[in-house]
């Protein structure tokens, strides 16, 4: 493009010139010359206004030339602040924010089965670099310190208290206490003739073997009746073991003093050198699982993703209430995020644009408008040149 006005600017030149030998019987020729004079005082008046723009016209040090390079800090402070203020203004980003559908982009690029795979290839590729480049020491330290605040973070006796209130209620320790008459059944079974030995042995010598064995058969045939009568629901003794049940949920929720056990003997875990150990063994079991069985399962763990990803995204989109209320949270989000930060994006694009070298700056806006700038130095030859004829004709019908 800039050939082209050049060449144009080179074309007015050859007419002018031309034009001023032309014979007198050439009534036309005056005009035509005309049009070129200006057309050439607008080529170049345009061509000055262009190159002032970006450099000196002809290395000359021109007053108010070279304005990008001389003005580039006032440019990036400029193009800070009219970002900051059009495009991060709250009454811009509300509105604009509000015409987005979070929830349903996030739907798209997780129910698309590329993306899963994309991931877990990226996953594959960057964990055994991270591990590599990780200080092995301080991981440790902060796999250690991350457990342990962790845990120091979770009160112990209302978390077990929920647990077990969980287990109880679904029928577990229902299931466990019937598991306890059968361990304790089948061992009075099974050391039946150890217990009768014991009970002699443990007797008086006056008293006949007889006897014995019959007081030993009689204990425990009365303890493995009692079992056997304990797996009624309705016992007396299940009755009572659930009610002690409850109240050991309630106090490890309700009592300080319980509370203070808890956390005495999580205290006394942590401090405990094999906590320490264990969750070392625990760093080194899950470097070995990232390292080993990562590769080796690539594809099941996609197939994962995909299943996973694909059963959240229609999760999201499937409830429009759901939908709703997520994307109010994530614009909010994005608003606490962003607005108070206006002014900081508005520096960092001021000094993005300080920091660029003067030449880049130039080249890279010149690249980007100089087609256009280029068009203007043609319309200025052209306009110029139609001024300058009709300026021409005018003084000719005046002063004629």
């Amino acid at each position: 493009m800039r050939t082209i006005a050049t060449l144009l600017l080179a074309l007015m030149a050859v007419i002018f010139l031309a034009m001023r030998r032309a014979p007198p019987d050439w009534a036309w020729a005056p005009y035509l010359s005309a049009f070129a004079e200006a057309g050439m005082v607008g080529a170049c008046a345009d061509w000055f206004a262009v190159v002032a723009l970006f450099r000196r016209p002809l290395g000359l040090p021109i007053p108010h030339t070279a304005v990008v390079p001389e003005n580039k800090r006032r440019i990036g402070a400029a193009m800070g602040r009219f970002i900051t203020n059009n495009f991060l203004s709250p009454r811009v980003a509300i509105a604009r924010l509000s015409s987005v559908d979070f929830v349903g982009l996030a739907a798209r690029w997780l129910e698309d089965e590329r993306n899963a795979r994309a991931t877990a290839a990226a996953a594959g590729r960057a964990i055994p670099y991270a591990l590599d480049v990780l200080p092995k020491g301080a991981l440790d330290e902060w796999i250690a310190l991350a457990a342990r605040r962790g845990i120091e973070a979770i009160p112990a006796a209302p978390l077990a208290s929920r647990g077990l209130s969980i287990l109880w209620a679904q029928g577990a320790g229902q299931t466990l206490l019937d598991q306890g008459l059968d361990f304790v059944g089948a061992t009075l079974e099974h050391y039946k003739t150890t217990i009768v030995r014991h009970v002699a042995q443990k007797s008086s010598r006056w008293i006949p073997k007889w006897v014995d064995d019959m007081i030993a058969a009689k204990v425990i045939n009365g303890l493995t009746e009692t079992l056997r009568e304990m797996r009624d629901p309705d016992h007396p003794w299940r009755e009572q073991a659930n009610e002690l049940i409850d109240k050991l949920i309630d106090d490890l929720a309700n009592d300080p003093e319980m509370r203070a056990k808890g956390e005495a003997l999580k205290q006394e875990i942590l401090a405990n050198p094999v906590f320490a150990e264990q969750a070392l063994a625990l760093r080194d079991e899950l470097e070995s699982v990232l390292r080993d069985d990562l590769p080796r399962h690539a594809e099941a763990i996609v197939g994962w993703l995909a299943t996973s990803a694909g059963a959240l995204g229609r999760w999201l989109e499937e409830d429009p209430l759901r939908r709703a209320r997520i994307n109010r949270r994530v614009r909010l989000l994005a608003l606490r995020t962003i607005l108070p930060r206006r002014a900081e994006l508005g520096a960092y694009i001021a000094a993005v644009v300080d920091n660029w070298d003067t030449a880049t700056l130039v080249n890279r806006l010149e690249l980007q408008v100089g087609k256009d700038l280029q068009y203007i130095r043609i319309n200025g030859t052209l306009v110029g040149g139609l001024v300058g004829l009709m300026i021409f004709t005018l003084s000719r019908a005046f002063g004629g």
